[in-house]
């Protein structure tokens, strides 16, 4: 999962100056913590790999709170797997090279003014999930 905004501004307010202020030391940083060459900034950072600079420098761990989590037994909640698969709502699974739904952009569109229900999907009754679906199939149209 990406980096958050919050934790962005979390690893700047926590990192020293001397760190902060050299490109090069905080490029080697992120380097050592994404075990990329290629990634040298904090955007670059997983979730995981913030939150572990975070606590590094003291700080304390963002959770974030995910929004898209469904139930593949319901049929509502299979439909809108279905419809981010028709809107291209997918990233590759590393582990299988397969296309899976991408939580995190389900999660951050509920939560965003583009969402007709803002609460999380789980927590939707039958009726709201179904205003859910009506806009996830405007998009994947």
């Amino acid at each position: 999962m990406k980096i958050l905004n919050s934790q962005i501004k979390k690893i700047h307010a926590l990192l020293p100056p001397g760190i902060k202020n050299d490109p090069d030391q905080k490029k080697n940083l992120i380097q050592q913590y994404t075990g990329d060459w290629n990634k040298t900034s904090t955007k670059d950072l997983t979730l995981d790999q913030a939150n572990q600079l975070i606590i590094r420098f003291g700080g304390t761990p963002i959770n974030y709170e995910n929004w898209g989590f469904f139930n593949a037994k319901e049929n509502q909640h299979r439909n809108i797997l279905s419809l981010m698969h028709q809107a291209n709502w997918v990233i590759e699974d590393h582990k299988t090279g397969n296309s899976i739904p991408d939580l995190y952009r389900l999660s951050e569109w509920l939560k965003s003014d583009k969402s007709p229900v803002k609460k999380p999907l789980q927590k939707m009754t039958p009726k709201e999930v179904s205003k859910i679906i009506a806009a996830l199939s405007n998009i994947a149209s």
